[in-house]
């Protein structure tokens, strides 16, 4: 595959950037139940009198439906999709990028979409879908899947699915909530996961944060206590990572902690800890959800986040060695490789 690219390149570049283009057209209408032609050029930054001429070359194929409340992709258009993804990301130089943050963080698996989910919506919205499809890939029956919560996560549950109901699989949340945008929290995310698929879910009404007494009062009451164990038996873990600070500031931590995290080097935090540099927990809070001992047992741990800004914190938590999978975006990845490659400098 590789030979025939880089002839390709050589002998017909020409060719290469209409695919290019092409396959662009077909994965950004993928990504919206119906497009008008406008948008679809705004968003592509593409004059409405070129995306005319290649929808309508898309419609002749029959790859395309247009209609008048927009367009959308046929059946032969989402199947030519799919077979072409590989082929894409050989191109834009993806697959040898995986290559390298999986062997550089002994990874089991690394996925990574093009560009910059902090930049453009799309790509968030990319990342959402390469997780809905990585985590439909190790469910299996039976399974208890435990969710964190956060916008990222927001999209996979959008465009997670299944052809048959998986009545024999639970969503459960992997902690409690920050009091925030409900959208956005663990409950709504895995409700939204099942409702989707067919499966059960079991939501967990605490807040996020707790006090050492808070945490231990709600441990006595039998349902809380049922629910914590359902969420304790996950072998599958989904979970997103943010900078340490910002997530320290949304939990509202009191400020002598914050300063002592800032101290201590905290630079990112993923499932209620806190990591510095190096992979090390720095610090952790009471919960009633997940505890570090049951993400280092899950079978199954899947981090998900991208964006440029938060490359050395998705680092810093892979170094932590406790993931198996890892599914970022282009901008998050490459900084990943420059932090690596600047800390083996110092050593």
């Amino acid at each position: 595959m590789r030979t025939i690219v880089e002839l390709q390149q050589q002998l017909a570049p020409d060719l290469l950037e209409v695919l290019k283009r092409r396959y662009r057209i077909l994965q950004q209408v993928g990504q919206t139940e119906y497009i008008g032609r406008r948008a679809l050029a705004g968003v592509l930054a593409m004059t409405e009198r070129v995306l005319r001429a290649e929808t309508d070359f898309l419609k002749a194929q029959g790859l395309l439906d247009i209609r008048q409340s927009g367009m959308q992709l046929s059946d032969s258009g989402r199947q030519l999709l799919d077979q072409l993804a590989p082929t894409m990301k050989e191109l834009a130089g993806l697959t040898e990028l995986e290559e390298r943050i999986r062997s550089r963080y002994g990874l089991r698996k690394v996925v990574i979409v093009s560009g910059d989910s902090e930049a453009s919506e799309h790509v968030k919205r990319e990342l959402g879908r390469a997780g809905a499809q990585v985590l439909r890939g190790y469910m299996a029956p039976g399974d208890v899947v435990a969710v964190t919560g956060g916008t990222t996560m927001a999209h996979v549950a959008g465009q997670l699915s299944s052809q048959r109901p998986l009545a024999d699989i639970r969503f459960v949340p992997a902690r409690g909530g920050l009091g925030e945008s409900v959208d956005y929290q663990a409950n709504t995310i895995v409700s939204t996961m099942a409702k989707r698929t067919g499966a059960q879910y079991r939501l967990l009404h605490v807040p996020d944060h707790l006090g050492e007494e808070a945490y231990q009062s709600l441990m006595q009451e039998p349902n809380i206590r049922e629910i914590v164990e359902v969420i304790r038996s996950a072998r599958i873990v989904l979970h997103g990572i943010g900078d340490a600070m910002v997530m320290a500031r949304r939990r509202k931590e009191a400020e002598p902690a914050v300063a002592a995290m800032r101290s201590e080097g905290a630079l990112a935090e993923a499932f209620g800890f806190y990591f510095d540099r190096s992979g090390n927990v720095v610090h952790r809070m009471p919960t009633a959800g997940l505890r570090l001992e049951e993400i280092q047992t899950a079978e199954v741990v899947i981090a998900i986040a991208g964006g440029r800004g938060k490359g050395e914190a998705i680092a810093a938590v892979m170094r932590f060695g406790h993931d198996d999978v890892l599914i970022t975006d282009e901008a998050a990845a490459l900084e990943m490789l420059r932090t690596f490659e600047a800390d083996a400098d110092e050593v």
